[in-house]
């Protein structure tokens, strides 16, 4: 006699991940860039899928996200869609397709949408404002991301950490609150010292703040599938827990990360904070 299937879960929306934000539960996200995986984090309980353009360095094996086009996101997302049953579904939109104009940015991010996307997710603060605010009126979800920007490396000077004077801490709770105001629903915070994050979500109670190096006072956490899974080659960031150490399969691990980002202990902030 075989097994009845479990129940599936109802689908992750955003008024659902409003709801876990005002009470406390945190909010897990990872990276899928195709069907299988975006079928097994779906099942294994992330609540949010990240089709990022760091698919350039992991997939395509670009020394940046930079190269990474609009068309290869589509392409993404569409996979990610078809593996996906009930995760949502957040689109990057790469470098070169929204900072031209506003209308630049909804032509991209219709693309994305229509590709399966349920938000999509620009970097940068200041300028950005504005195109949050003129897609949110247009019915998009829109996710922030500000500190470390990977599409600006090469203006940032590197993979540094930000926020670590008063000007940088000035600057990025400004740009906080500006998108919020904007309409920004979610916002990652990457690479920047744990305290100035919990400023940041102290200082915007209504935004879910996702944080990849960025303490554990945030909304949750996002981490690349590849890099916790310890499939990355090279040396991974601190930030970066290895859990697949820990088990003995691909669904034990994430299902540990899940559990780890819920019960409050990952990331450990003497471990992997700044």
């Amino acid at each position: 006699m075989s097994t009845p299937a479990a129940p599936a879960r109802k689908p992750v929306t955003l008024h659902r991940l409003r709801e876990m934000h005002a009470q406390g539960e945190k909010i897990t996200m990872l990276t899928a860039y195709d069907a299988t995986f975006a079928r097994l984090v779906d099942e294994c309980g992330v609540d949010c899928i990240l089709v990022g353009d760091s698919l350039g360095m992991l997939v395509q094996g670009h020394s940046s996200t930079v190269p990474v086009s609009l068309d290869e996101m589509v392409y993404h997302t569409r996979c990610v869609a078809r593996g996906n049953r009930s995760a949502w579904v957040v689109g990057d939109l790469p470098f070169g397709s929204y900072q031209e104009s506003r209308e630049q940015a909804l032509r991209s991010s219709v693309a994305l949408m229509q590709a399966g996307a349920h938000m999509v997710k620009l970097e940068g603060g200041g300028w950005t404002a504005d195109t949050v605010h003129f897609l949110t009126e247009r019915g998009i979800p829109v996710c922030a991301h500000i500190g470390l920007t990977p599409q600006s490396v090469h203006a940032l000077g590197g993979y540094r950490i930000q926020g670590r004077d008063e000007a940088g801490v000035e600057t990025l709770r400004r740009h906080a609150k500006e998108l919020t105001q904007a309409g920004a629903a979610m916002m990652v915070l990457e690479l920047m010292p744990s305290a100035v994050a919990a400023q940041v979500q102290a200082d915007n109670p209504g935004v879910m703040t996702i944080g990849i190096g960025a303490g554990n006072a945030t909304a949750g956490q996002v981490l690349v599938l590849h890099d916790m899974l310890h499939v990355t080659r090279g040396k991974l960031p601190r930030f970066v827990r290895n859990f697949m150490a820990e088990g003995g399969s691909v669904e034990d691990a994430i299902g540990r990360y899940v559990s780890e980002v819920k019960a409050g202990h990952f990331p450990d902030e003497s471990i992997h904070a700044y």
